[in-house]
């Protein structure tokens, strides 16, 4: 027996147990995953800045309070969340007096939750917070793309969790082929789609079931008559925050021509008053994560016009917060997710070219729309198919905890985040009870 293969089995050994099911229990470790974040703010986001170059403000922002407000939300909410939900008396009909029938959550038991290196802390450890609420053990896989940071997770994981049953493997591929040979009772990955296959035909041969958290070309519709400005300073702070490097970032705008020019113009002036002059010497402004990424990020800014950006520095892993105009459809920034910071605006004579434009492409993880007109938002909520929508700041949808975040079609299946991470990493069973007299 190999050690990943001695480690899921001892994992499963303690979810057999009961261990993990009582509610103390759940709550004990998701107040211990609190303080290891509150406890090692800067250790982390030292760490985010060796792998990452990532400012040290984003950092705070989205890889350490993040979670901890996941945290305080699901402490708040699990009492509530866990109880067992009644069926309406009337279901019972036929059945004899005193009848009772209802769904209770169980833990599923032991989950392996595989992260990417975008946010190489937030990625993997919000899930975790789902999973063990949920009462199950889990491996963490940190990505080996952010060595740093994974060997940080490493350390401080068995410091502050339950040992026997969380814990880390590190490494490559390798490692993740032999850890999606075993058996889990739940798969949890986000990344591409590519792995994403892998992951899911892995998954089949012991019929788990799984979460793929992928991505795709997040569009934003900017309708006529709002207030570029401000659509600008919103949809710079989206785009380009980690270098573009967020899978639910937007990826291309779609907007009339008029509208086009004036909007990237707006762009230049939000991102200078952003980053300055120079965004390469800005502390505010974080890099590609290899040169691996930076080839292909810098190949696809030979579309359009370059209406500001473009500037690279290969030794830097430095891609300068770019606009293109006058983008066509075929063109190869329009092919793949860009995940840098390369916005393309595609001109679309109006709302019916946009929504025709977004359907014949695969559905996106998120949509995001800027408009003063309720119609404008019912038709692009109902008329298009994404993971996600939200108009007036995008990716903040991410902030509500209520609110199931996830794909669909290609950019993932299933979802996560408050009362549905509990959803995700638990099973839904059914109970009636019948008396005996």
């Amino acid at each position: 027996m190999t050690d990943i293969e001695d480690l899921v089995a001892r994992l499963h050994a303690t979810s057999a147990s009961g261990r993990t099911k009582p509610l103390a229990w759940r709550k004990e470790q998701l107040t211990r995953l609190r303080a290891l974040f509150t406890e090692h703010r800067g250790d982390i986001a030292d760490a985010l800045y060796a792998d990452l170059r990532k400012p040290r403000a984003d950092a705070f922002a989205t890889e350490i309070d993040f979670p901890v407000r996941e945290i305080d939300h699901t402490l708040h909410h699990l009492d509530e969340w866990l109880r067992p939900r009644p069926v309406a008396s009337g279901a019972l009909a036929g059945l004899p007096e005193g009848s009772a029938a209802g769904t209770q959550y169980d833990p599923l038991g032991t989950v392996l939750i595989i992260a990417p290196w975008n946010y190489p802390v937030q990625l993997l450890l919000v899930p975790l917070v789902g999973a063990l609420a949920a009462g199950n053990t889990v491996v963490l896989k940190p990505s080996e793309v952010t060595p740093a940071t994974s060997a940080l997770i490493a350390r401080l994981v068995p410091e502050y969790l339950d040992r026997e049953a969380v814990a880390v493997v590190e490494g490559g591929v390798p490692e993740t082929t032999e850890l999606l040979a075993q058996r889990w009772d739940h798969i949890f990955y986000t990344g591409n789609g590519t792995v994403g296959r892998v992951v899911m035909r892995a998954a089949a041969e012991h019929l788990t079931p799984v979460t793929l958290e992928l991505g795709g070309k997040s569009p934003v519709f900017v309708d006529r008559d709002v207030d570029l400005n401000r659509v600008a300073e919103r949809l710079a702070g989206a785009k380009f925050r980690n270098a573009g490097q967020t899978c639910v970032a937007p990826d291309y705008v779609l907007t009339d021509p008029e509208t086009a020019p004036a909007l990237a113009d707006a762009l230049a002036k939000a991102v200078e008053a952003m980053f300055g002059t120079d965004p390469q010497t800005s502390d505010a402004y974080g890099r590609i994560v290899s040169e691996r990424h930076f080839d292909r990020v810098s190949a696809l800014l030979d579309s359009g016009t370059t209406a500001f950006g473009g500037q690279t520095d290969r030794d830097d892993t430095y891609i300068a917060p770019t606009v293109l105009t006058g983008v066509k459809p075929d063109e190869p920034v329009m092919r793949e997710e860009i995940f840098g910071p390369v916005l393309p605006i595609v001109e679309v004579a109006g709302l019916d070219e946009a929504i025709e434009f977004i359907n014949d492409r695969d559905k996106p993880l998120a949509l995001y729309g800027f408009t003063e007109s309720e119609n404008t938002r019912r038709r692009l909520a109902d008329e298009t198919s994404s993971g996600g929508i939200g108009f007036g700041l995008p990716m903040a949808h991410l902030r509500v905890p209520e609110l199931p975040f996830g794909g669909v079609g290609e950019s993932g299946l299933g979802n996560y985040h408050g009362p549905h991470s509990i959803a995700t990493f638990s099973h839904r069973k059914a109970r009636l009870d019948v008396p005996l007299g």
